[in-house]
């Protein structure tokens, strides 16, 4: 095998630019969060995130990191709308949904609702104020549970219990989420998302909440049970 090379970059000299881009070209893929919110006037939201993934799980928690818009340093709107009403929905992203959730990637003014500018269908919510995406197979109310400034303050960490799931029969069969038939989308770096690709299977070595996909016996043969 042939040896690589290797080019340090040093943390401590980046600028955020810099940062950015060696950040999501590493960090990949990224699931993606599509967050629907509403202001104080009623106007829904509705913003693409990847900086997002679950970090709790009793209760269900999930963290999206929403930075300051560049160049102005002003809150972005999802951001405006959860601090002050600390609630959202995810919705997850998928291929079906991604030509429609790029689009709503785009700045609009703080007065324009991209649901109503490029007709996304909603479905009310169950426990929150913010509705959901009809289209997304999976959608998951939550309500602000911590908010935390990160770094030098242009990014923010906003953590939200999921108060409900919301699953399509479609991917969810009352105990499993079918990822596979789900088809979530993911982000790279620069202008690109990816799908699933392939799938490789292992059992699972630990032993995860409720035992799904845990294999003792492979974890025996294969010296990892830790």
């Amino acid at each position: 095998m042939k040896q690589q090379t290797f080019t340090c970059v040093d943390g401590d000299k980046l600028d955020t630019e810099t940062a950015y881009r060696l950040l999501v070209g590493c960090v990949a893929p990224r699931p993606v969060a599509w967050i629907t919110s509403v202001d104080e006037h009623g106007l829904v939201n509705a913003a693409p995130f990847s900086s997002y993934n679950y970090v709790a799980t009793s209760p269900p928690m999930l963290a999206i990191n929403i930075a300051s818009r560049p160049g102005s340093g002003n809150t972005k709107d999802t951001a405006r709308n959860i601090k002050r009403s600390r609630e959202f929905v995810v919705n997850v992203a998928t291929e079906h949904t991604m030509e429609l959730m790029h689009r709503s990637a785009q700045e609009f003014a703080p007065d324009v609702s991209e649901i109503e500018a490029l007709g996304i269908p909603l479905l009310p919510s169950l426990h929150v104020k913010p509705p959901r995406i009809a289209l997304s197979p999976v959608q998951m109310e939550c309500r602000l549970d911590q908010v935390i400034v990160l770094g030098r303050g242009i990014n923010t960490l906003y953590i939200g219990e999921v108060v409900a799931f919301h699953l399509s029969d479609e991917i969810y069969d009352g105990k499993r989420v079918d990822t596979v038939a789900m088809r979530p989308i993911a982000r790279l770096g620069g202008p690109y998302y990816s799908g699933l690709g392939e799938i490789f299977h292992r059992p699972m070595l630990q032993k995860p909440p409720g035992g799904e996909g845990w294999a003792p016996d492979a974890a025996l043969k294969t010296g990892e049970n830790q």
